[in-house]
């Protein structure tokens, strides 16, 4: 089976982590990069060993790739999806898919047209550590699922990213920004969400940047920056969140309990252990699986594609996700009325690896 064409869009500070990991797998060829800047592709295409690099219009021309990687900033993922959706590629986008349900339709839609696929970040998903923990639930390790919580708090990007305002903007903050990770973890754990009721709060109408070159300056916060969420799930399931930038204390936690037992999910990145509560006893248990990083997904879907299929990190899931986060920012917007959740998401089975 030859490697799948990528051309990855987007040379800013992310595109780092995919473009090392894309250029290591066999079953993928990174055809080009592109940006606006053709002096970031270049040096980003250098730096890791691609031929081509420049506008994206002339990266997929010169390239032909069947893949389009889409790290854009949020406020463009519709408009690069869709110009590479027209230009008949299957397209990763980093998340969230889009900024509001129009366009996330409109780019689903386009595909579905096209006869091509759409996956969409977070890949964590598909790491050894929540494929791990979702083994686990499907043979019943802590019994039936009932109440999930989830913390996700420390000081802000602002701290540490050399351009962190387009964090604070509308499309980010903790929610949009750090929230898909746990939103698409509760849903392929736990099922689609029905419903949600959340607060939230803006406590700074201005951060400063912290480090780099524009250390110092400052930039409007356009978001919530602490959002506190109650969801009930199609299954019954109930869960308490917490997304917030304004704590000193950095705390992730993602805690099911069920009717035997309790599970502490690693959902922060690729790997580490589940750690199991049953009858009092705590257990350990390693991730099981290959070691992955930031990139997975895109080889996934590659995968998947060759052989028919349509990626588990998929368009239809990525949009759920997006209506939930929505759903939550209205109901934020309302002072905490309970908001329904339209979309479905469908269920996903482990992610074998077979290759």
């Amino acid at each position: 089976m030859r490697p799948t064409r990528v051309a990855v869009v987007g040379a800013g500070d992310v595109s780092d982590e995919y473009l090392t990991a894309l250029t290591s797998y066999p079953e993928i060829t990174v055809v080009g990069v592109a940006d606006l800047d053709p002096e970031r592709a270049a040096a980003q295409a250098h730096k890791h060993g691609v031929r081509a690099w420049g506008p994206m219009a002339d990266v997929l021309e010169r390239t032909d790739p069947e893949l389009v990687v889409n790290l854009t900033t949020p406020a463009v993922h519709v408009e690069v999806a869709l110009a590479a959706i027209e230009a008949g590629k299957h397209v990763w986008s980093e998340k969230p898919l889009a900024l509001d349900r129009a366009g996330a339709r409109e780019v689903l839609d386009a595909a579905a047209r096209a006869g091509v696929h759409v996956g969409n970040a977070p890949d964590t998903i598909l790491g050894p550590a929540i494929q791990t923990s979702q083994r686990l639930l499907t043979e019943c390790a802590i019994g039936e699922p009932r109440t999930v919580l989830t913390l996700m708090q420390g000081p802000g990007p602002d701290r540490w990213h050399p351009r962190p305002r387009f964090l604070f903007a509308r499309g980010a903050g903790p929610l949009f920004d750090i929230g898909p990770y746990y939103v698409t973890t509760l849903v392929q754990l736990l099922g689609p969400i029905v419903s949600v009721m959340a607060v939230g709060q803006r406590p700074q109408a201005e951060r400063v940047v912290g480090s780099g070159p524009f250390a110092g300056t400052r930039f409007p916060v356009e978001v919530p920056t602490h959002v506190s969420v109650l969801t009930t799930f199609s299954s019954g399931v109930v869960g308490t969140s917490i997304y917030s930038f304004d704590s000193a204390v950095r705390r992730q936690l993602f805690e099911i309990s069920g009717s035997a037992g309790t599970m502490s999910v690693p959902v922060s990145g690729f790997d580490g252990p589940t750690e199991l509560t049953v009858d009092g006893t705590p257990q350990s248990i390693p991730p099981v699986g290959t070691p992955a990083g930031r990139g997975v997904g895109v080889l996934e879907m590659a995968v998947a594609v060759r052989n028919g299929q349509s990626p588990r990190a998929s368009g239809e899931l990525a949009y759920h996700v997006l209506d939930v986060m929505l759903a939550i920012e209205e109901s934020v917007e309302l002072a905490g009325a309970s908001v329904r959740v339209e979309s479905t998401a469908p269920a996903v089975a482990p992610w074998k690896e077979d290759k």
